[in-house]
This record gives structure tokens, C-alpha cells and sequence, in this order.
């Protein structure tokens, strides 16, 4: 099965979860979203998996704080989706998505293992 990674190229969590996938033998492939932004659509189903647009952003970012307050509370799919188009880094990270589509936020060794390992 092949795996998908979203994230930044220069986030320590991204680099240790592709690092970890490489020592696995775990095939995957890298998207880095501030160079190819993920598709309104996808994030929609990303968002759907995980329970909404407030799971998917990191609010403890120095980029959510600084957002001036009228943006921090979008009141809808688009205004969520015009935000993360401006600013990809709100995006928790790395996304995995499994060849399935399954979605996954955040990297931990022992979830991955868990997930990820026979």
C-alpha cells in the first residue's frame, strides 16, 4: 500500500515522520503543500474524516496567532477553504492519507506503529 504525506518540507514533525516511513520500508510519497496546495476538495474530505475544519488547523501555530480575530472564525466550508488557500501552514501536520483515504493528523511513533505495522 502507498501512502501520501502532506506537509511542510522544513517541519521537524514531517521530516521524522518521513525519516521513520524511510527506516519502515513504508513506500510514500511527499507533498509539500505550500509548493503544491492541496485541493479544496480535498481538504473538504479531509475535513469530513476528522470532524470538521477546526480539527484540521493548528490553532497553537505562530501563524493562527497571528491572524487578525475576523479571520480566526470562519463561518463557512468556503471561508475555511479561502483561509488554508492563503495560508497552508494552518494545516496540522504531516497528513497522512492512506491509499484508501483514510486520513491521519499528527505523527507518533507508537501510532504509526499501530497503524501502519503488520
Amino acid at each position: 500500500m502507498s501512502h501520501t504525506v502532506y506537509g511542510l518540507a522544513n517541519c521537524d514533525s514531517c521530516r521524522k515522520a518521513r525519516n521513520w516511513l524511510q527506516r519502515f520500508g513504508i513506500e510514500h510519497r511527499f507533498v509539500d503543500y505550500r509548493a503544491q496546495p492541496v485541493a479544496p476538495a480535498t481538504l473538504r474530505v479531509w475535513a469530513g474524516q476528522l470532524g470538521g475544519f477546526d480539527a484540521l488547523v493548528n490553532r497553537a501555530s505562530a501563524t493562527w496567532r497571528g491572524l487578525p480575530p475576523n479571520r480566526k472564525a470562519p463561518g463557512s466550508d468556503p471561508e475555511w477553504l479561502l483561509l488554508l488557500r492563503e495560508y497552508p501552514a494552518l494545516v496540522k501536520r504531516p497528513v497522512l492519507e492512506a491509499e484508501d483515504g483514510t486520513v491521519t493528523l499528527g505523527f507518533s511513533d507508537a501510532a504509526w506503529k499501530r497503524l501502519l505495522l503488520p
